[in-house]
């Protein structure tokens, strides 16, 4: 599926996944402000579109778990992130997608 953000349109190829990483805290759970340098990257995020799956050792396509609108854990350090219209997106692996949130 792709994800549209104003005229560019991305379509993850393989077995690729777009994420939109969750919005970072700005306190500590003890209600202190944190300052930029002090933020952790966040590791949890909403799959925004996916590619068409990995394919076996026969050419066959293995579709993905996860999909679109999804809410994941993904590797701390994993994937690319890349700006588009000024929005902040990380391009990774499934297999860099730990867990899906239910």
């Amino acid at each position: 599926m792709k994800h549209m953000t104003n005229n560019t349109k991305i379509q993850p190829l393989l077995d690729n996944v777009l994420i939109e990483p969750a919005e970072e805290e700005t306190k500590s759970p003890g209600g202190i402000y944190l300052p930029e340098n002090a933020k952790e990257k966040p590791t949890i995020g909403v799959v925004k579109a996916v590619g068409p799956g990995k394919l076996d050792k026969n050419g066959k396509i293995i579709k993905l778990s996860v999909k679109v609108g999804d809410k994941v854990y993904y590797k701390k350090w994993g994937g690319n992130e890349i700006k588009i219209a000024g929005i902040e997106l990380l391009l990774v692996e499934e297999k860099d997608i730990l867990a899906i949130i239910k």
